[in-house]
């Protein structure tokens, strides 16, 4: 495969603000002892979306480009909830929220040159091509699985299964890469493993997890209570 290092720049950067995102939230979690959902977290996944998707369309994968249309609304939802999004000047909102409006229909308009260019690619056999779909689809569906989850909650968070999600879609992806050789995305990826896996153990472990407080409220039952006194009285003697 040719290699063009103004798109491999673009593709790159473009993973640069996804692995930013993950840093910054990262940092943010652990100095807040818990998992925190920050608005940079949103701002940057718009922002790499945008280029991500460009970069897919040059590199003729359709993989990539699936996995930004279904997150693109719910980034700026999230945006909504945290507030930045109504700090926007209106038109740019605007822009925003019709480009890909606009943008599908041209793409799509000669649907056999669309199918042709995307479907029949013969740099990408329909296999591979079908386990980058799988990869996209799943890193794609945690950001529906989080929106549910905090219109539940009535605030924008970041679930543990959401982290679960993250790290089976990226190992999916990694795969996916080598065989194709797609450096910007093994870079993007392999790093976000980690923060995936320290962010799933700061739901569990940290200051204000749901399961550190269900453990102390087992602790303090009076029954346990008992238990520990009478453990200690038995110690003392």
């Amino acid at each position: 495969m040719e290699f063009n290092w103004w798109v491999f720049f673009i593709g790159i950067f473009a993973q640069a603000l996804f692995s930013a995102r993950v840093i910054l939230q990262w940092v943010l979690s652990e100095r807040a002892k818990k998992v925190v959902s920050p608005a940079i977290y949103w701002e940057l996944s718009l922002a790499a979306t945008y280029l991500l998707s460009v970069y897919g369309w040059i590199r003729d994968d359709f993989s990539i480009i699936f996995g930004q249309l279904v997150t693109y609304y719910i980034f700026i939802w999230n945006l909504k909830m945290k507030g930045s999004w109504q700090k926007v000047p209106g038109f740019i909102q605007w822009i925003i929220l019709i480009l890909p409006v606009v943008i599908i229909p041209m793409v799509v308009t000669d649907y056999s040159a669309f199918v042709d260019r995307f479907f029949r690619n013969f740099s990408i056999p329909l296999w591979l091509l079908s386990l980058g779909v799988i990869g996209q689809f799943i890193y794609a569906i945690r950001f529906v699985y989080q929106w549910h989850y905090s219109v539940n909650k009535k605030e924008s968070v970041l679930p543990p299964f959401f982290w679960m999600m993250s790290i089976a879609a990226s190992l999916i992806i990694i795969v996916y890469a080598l065989i194709r050789e797609d450096w910007a995305l093994i870079a993007g990826h392999v790093p976000a493993v980690i923060a995936y896996s320290r962010n799933i153990w700061l739901h569990y472990k940290g200051d204000n997890s749901d399961y550190k407080k269900k453990v102390d409220r087992i602790k303090n039952m009076r029954i346990f209570r008992i238990i520990r006194n009478i453990g200690h009285h038995n110690h003392e003697e």
